[in-house]
């Protein structure tokens, strides 16, 4: 769940352009970072951020590593826990396209710590949940509060980095969101028997909200935001900021801009136009059941291995384990995929993801081989949430690709909500086995159109930087 949010937030970042010093005392505020080192002042928003996404990893997965005992604590049947699951990501959706702007309306910063208080008491009003029905609509705001801080903190932090950084910075602050994930699942395995399924709400909502005092304090405003609003005190705002930024001296009456977007954005008719159809209904197919299939295995993995016999205290080890193969797998190929064959690399990826699932629905109780086969997919299952976005690139010319990539991911979200919502089914009717046999199914038919894909030759990393 957390490692999709990476390909999903990714989009909502535009790449400021550098620009040389305009006339006068007028000076655009990339040009300005991108001309320096990141220093102490720029560290401290990006580690801020990064632990910002660990908390919204943590709590995105509370669910799923809670899940068994939630349904022990109710004596529900694991079915019961397909709507809590996905009005979870149902609010992560809403929240990632309505808090975005309102950043752009109050500012990142506010928008941050009203995303952190949403998700935060939320999470801790779970903890006192009384039935079913009250953790329902609380995952439901919470998930507004997680979906909707993710695309600012990027936001946020792309802006204070220098562009030749810009790319390692995003992946580095979405890293947090698998990494959150897995530390929830490890606090899981070894606190859930002592503090019980409340306990670990109490947590995940609890340090969100310590975290308000520490942001209020520490977090500087986005300068992008500060210089269009055109007022004299955001102006003496910025040149604050920047002096401990820049090591060049600037004149006392500079003026700080943001430049102005060079390309319009066109309109979702253009994706089904000029021979793109095929490409489109392709793409779009492939990041549905992507994500079918990898919600469906982060949201359901604890539960199904609980019904497979595991003790309900070592479940969430599968959550830990496909993280943080995920987190071990992401930097490499993001380093991989702009210099290979985007569709070849996803084929495999995606056989790989088959032969995972399939494994595990014969695997048994052979646990090693079980824990072997979690881990593999992380890579198999995950691993095209980093790889998705580069088939953008060698499909559509650069005027369409912000476009392409915004309605696919829409695809992708729905894809999640499905996953999410069909699991418990599949695990109710056919037990574990039956379950990650119909894991494989989304998989086969996405490698299938992925091979059926013509692309142009693979792009550079800049290009596919350039999407993001």
């Amino acid at each position: 769940m957390c490692a999709r949010r990476m390909a999903e937030a990714l989009h909502d970042v535009r790449d400021g352009a550098a620009v040389s010093q305009s006339p006068a005392s007028q000076w655009t505020i990339p040009s300005l970072i991108d001309n320096e080192q990141l220093g102490a002042f720029q560290w401290r928003v990006l580690i801020l951020c990064f632990v910002i996404a660990l908390l919204d990893g943590f709590d995105t997965q509370a669910i799923a590593f809670t899940g068994p005992a939630i349904l022990a604590a109710f004596n529900l049947p694991a079915g019961s826990l397909a709507p809590i699951l996905t009005a979870g990501i149902v609010g992560m959706t809403i929240g990632a396209m309505t808090l975005g702007m309102v950043g752009d309306r109050i500012g990142r910063r506010p928008t941050i710590m009203l995303s952190l208080a949403i998700f935060g008491c939320a999470t801790l009003a779970t903890a006192w949940a009384t039935d079913t029905t009250h953790i329902l609509a609380l995952r439901f705001i919470a998930g507004l509060g997680m979906g909707g801080s993710t695309p600012v903190l990027l936001a946020l932090a792309a802006e204070y980095g220098p562009a030749r950084y810009r790319g390692a910075i995003m992946t580095g602050v979405l890293l947090g969101l698998p990494a959150g994930a897995m530390l929830g699942g490890l606090l899981a395995v070894r606190m859930l028997p002592l503090i019980g399924w409340e306990g670990i709400f109490v947590v995940g909502g609890g340090l969100p909200l310590a975290m308000l005092a520490l942001i209020a304090l520490l977090l500087p405003e986005s300068l992008y935001y500060r210089a269009t609003r055109g007022d004299p005190a955001g102006q003496r705002y910025i040149a604050k900021v920047l002096s401990k930024i820049v090591t060049r001296s600037l004149p006392a009456d500079a003026r700080f801009m943001v430049p102005e977007s060079a390309v319009a954005r066109a309109g979702v008719r253009a994706l089904f136009v000029d021979g793109n159809a095929g490409k489109t209904i392709g793409i779009w197919a492939i990041y549905l059941l992507n994500w079918v299939a990898w919600f469906m295995l982060l949201s359901w993995l604890p539960t199904v291995l609980k019904a497979a016999g595991l003790h309900a205290q070592d479940a969430p080890l599968g959550t830990v384990i496909v993280n943080a193969v995920f987190i071990i797998c992401a930097i490499p190929l993001s380093l991989l995929l702009p210099r290979v064959d985007t569709r070849r690399l996803l084929a495999v990826m995606f056989a790989v993801g088959v032969a995972v699932a399939l494994g595990l629905g014969f695997a048994g109780q052979r646990w090693t081989l079980v824990f072997m086969l979690v881990g593999v997919a992380g890579f198999g299952i995950g691993g095209q949430q980093i790889a998705l976005n580069y088939l953008i690139v060698g499909a559509y010319p650069t005027a369409l690709r912000a476009t392409a990539t915004g309605w696919s991911i829409g695809m992708g979200r729905a894809g999640a909500i499905l996953g999410s919502a069909i699991g418990g089914s599949f695990l109710a009717w056919g037990g574990p086995k039956g379950f990650f046999l119909a894991l494989a199914v989304p998989l086969i038919v996405a490698g299938i159109a992925v091979l059926s894909l013509k692309l142009r030759p693979a792009a550079s990393g800049a290009e596919a930087l350039a999407l993001h």
